[in-house]
């Protein structure tokens, strides 16, 4: 079962359209996969429609309704003259992601990114996702089975939502659509026995707190 969700200001940010896209994507991920975050992002955008609704019939008296009939039929008259055609450059999309020998179904709002390349660091594969938001990035991570990040905390957020598998740190176990968002108040080391998929939105390297991989701080630019 899902323990971990977005808060309701994220939801009501998303339900409004006012989120960034890789943060929209996480938002709309875990809508798919929790009955619990459907049922309030469904009646937040029925208020939101409801408030747009009553100031459009509060203007209505003054609207040409000669100018919307004109309107209506140049629709109609382009989607007659339209019917059938095909864009030949849409993209053909797949429900399926493959890494590491192992094959995932995505949830809709990832599936778009499913030919993304992969990098691999040991166990831990990472594919960035192009979004073009400057300094945060957006990424599938995997982690083989027996796999884990070393300890670190954070400079900026981390979000993590969980796709597939399992995984736990020093504050539990996590499950498929867990939405689990971090900051430099937490430290922990995520390790998995059976191996997982997430998607995740960084906006700041992560700084690495134990042994050897503190000398990953120097270039941690490059890998979050």
């Amino acid at each position: 079962m899902i323990k971990y969700h977005p808060s309701t200001d994220l939801l009501d940010a998303f339900a409004a359209g006012k989120l960034p896209t890789s943060m929209a994507i996480a938002l709309s991920a875990h809508v798919e996969l929790c009955q619990e975050c459907q049922a309030y992002v469904a009646a937040a955008e029925a208020s939101l429609a409801q408030t747009v609704f009553d100031e459009e019939e509060t203007a209505a008296t003054d609207w040409d309704y000669a100018a919307e009939d004109e309107m209506l039929a140049a629709i109609f008259e382009d989607t007659a003259a339209n019917d059938g055609a095909v864009d030949a450059q849409a993209p053909v999309r797949s429900t399926q992601i493959s890494v590491s020998d192992k094959t995932y179904t995505l949830p809709r709002a990832l599936q778009r990114f499913s030919d993304s390349n992969w990098s691999s660091f040991g166990k831990v594969q990472r594919a960035r996702l192009n979004l073009d938001e400057g300094a945060t990035r957006a990424s599938f991570l995997h982690i083989d089975e027996g796999g884990s990040v070393p300890a670190h905390t954070h400079k900026g957020y981390e979000l993590t939502l969980l796709l597939d598998g399992t995984f736990e740190d020093e504050s539990g176990e996590y499950v498929p659509g867990d939405f689990i968002l971090l900051d430099s108040r937490h430290h922990h080391t995520p390790f998995t026995q059976q191996g997982c998929l997430c998607y995740t939105v960084a906006n700041a390297p992560l700084y690495f707190t134990k042994g050897v991989s503190k000398l990953l701080n120097t270039v941690g630019h490059a890998i979050y």
